[in-house]
């Protein structure tokens, strides 16, 4: 449906402004995909409406669409933020190769670009010439039409972000630290934060992808990663959002992969007032792995909804979909999403399973995992549970002398080291550690009326 254009005039003006700053040195082609890509934004509008409006069914998108959050191009980073004030918020090792975006732009005085061999892993915008021909082939082009409108807003606003590629038959042992920023000057403020990923042939490597805050500040954060596998790539990947209790955040990540790659992927969620975590793993060649695990701790009155759907095209690829939730307060957790076999993906084997632990009585969960099989030789499988800590095995710890907390924090703790201990890299494993059981210090309600 058709939205007014006055809706979106805060929009409109700052997309106006960035075309006339850029228009003297953007290139034709991305010009060209900036402004389909805004015409199809105001065509559609944000999924506000309820009726008809499945992918949204248990999230509502109007306070983001209430507010003017306004695009900021004209401060540079490196004026106000230090190296210091990004390692104190995200995972950070020297030894791994950092990538910083700062309200979606790159810092080259943060970061320290990965070149040489064939392997590109620096800025978007100033791509060397050498890779401007695989930046053009690929960006942009995992975006469905049939998308929402959030994926058109960041390419009608795409100027900057990482590019990440590794060339045929090549193993980078060094992990690759992409970390967006918001900083939350000139609240509220909206930030376009974008990541390509190619793999090609026979390469393999390990990205973490992190969203983190500053401030304590409204924002917006609409980011938009594409990760490409050619034949045989093999890409460990981990997501972390820890932004702040006021972000609104929405993610969509599409993921390409040719026969016989392999992807690993593993999504933490702990922060953000309201988010959104869309991903589409495309499943196009025979013999293709998939693996998506996910954590998601919310609390409070946060909101966190994940979408996501695997896609089976060709025949004989394995999927395997694990996401676990940890629920308190007065938080609400979707899970949604698909595993869609076609009739050529023959000898598919696709596992969905949702898990979640409720801490309080105020907190809720709708899952709603689902399988559309159009093959008739497959094995798959989906399902979804949510309940709270057993009362028997409360009791059993309770009797070898650990208090009532302790054992309950304990418990949970195991329940999210399930998707921790999947983390290959030690660094991220030990943060992810720290991150969640701070957040689980007591188990609070769930405890109640346990003896």
């Amino acid at each position: 449906m058709t939205q007014s254009k006055d809706k979106y005039a805060t929009y409109a003006s700052d997309f106006a402004a960035m075309g006339e700053a850029r228009s003297a040195t953007e290139l034709a082609w991305l010009s060209e995909l900036r402004g389909t890509a805004w015409s199809r934004f105001i065509e559609v509008g944000m999924p506000v409406e309820r009726r008809g409006n499945e992918k949204w069914k248990y999230t509502n998108v109007a306070p983001i669409a209430n507010l003017n959050f306004r695009h900021r191009t004209d401060l540079d980073p490196d004026d106000y933020i230090t190296r210091e004030d990004v390692v104190s918020n995200c995972p950070w090792d020297n030894e791994w190769v950092n990538l910083v975006c700062i309200d979606g732009r790159y810092s080259d005085n943060l970061s320290n670009r990965l070149m040489g061999n064939g392997i590109y892993a620096g800025g978007l915008e100033n791509v060397p010439e050498s890779h401007t021909e695989i930046l053009r082939a690929h960006l942009g082009q995992y975006l469905s039409a049939d998308d929402d409108s959030f994926s058109a807003l960041n390419t009608a606003f795409l100027h900057d972000g990482v590019f990440i590629t590794v060339p045929e038959d090549v193993a980078v042992p060094e992990i690759l630290n992409v970390v967006f920023v918001s900083t939350g000057r000139g609240s509220p403020l909206v930030t376009y934060p974008r990541l390509l990923i190619v793999a090609e042939r026979n390469s393999s490597f390990t990205v973490h992808e992190s969203y983190v805050s500053l401030s304590e500040e409204v924002g917006f954060t609409n980011a938009v990663s594409e990760i490409v596998l050619a034949d045989g790539a093999q890409v460990q990947h981990s997501r972390l959002l820890i932004e702040n209790e006021l972000a609104y955040h929405v993610g969509i990540s599409r993921v390409y992969q040719s026969e016989y790659s392999e992807f690993t992927s593993c999504s933490f969620t702990r922060g953000a007032k309201l988010g959104r975590s869309d991903l589409h793993v495309l499943i196009d060649g025979p013999e293709a792995k998939c693996n998506l695990n996910g954590l998601y701790l919310t609390s409070g009155s946060q909101h966190m909804d994940n979408f996501i759907n695997i896609e089976h095209a060709k025949p004989s690829g394995t999927s395997r979909l694990l996401y676990k939730g940890i629920l308190d307060g007065q938080s609400r957790a979707v899970f949604g999403g698909t595993v869609l076999v076609h009739k050529d993906a023959q000898h598919t084997d696709a596992q969905q399973t949702d898990k979640n632990l409720l801490l309080s009585e105020d907190a809720e969960v709708d899952s709603k995992p689902s399988l559309f099989i159009y093959a008739d030789d497959v094995k798959c499988g989906h399902g979804a549970t949510a309940g709270h800590i057993d009362a028997e095995t409360l009791f059993y710890m309770r009797s070898r002398g650990l208090d009532l907390e302790t054992a309950g924090r304990i418990l949970i703790q195991a329940y999210a080291g399930e998707i921790i201990d999947k983390v290959s890299s030690d660094g991220l494993r030990d943060y992810l550690d720290r991150l969640y059981s701070g957040a689980v210090e007591s188990p609070g309600i769930a405890l109640r009326g346990i003896s």
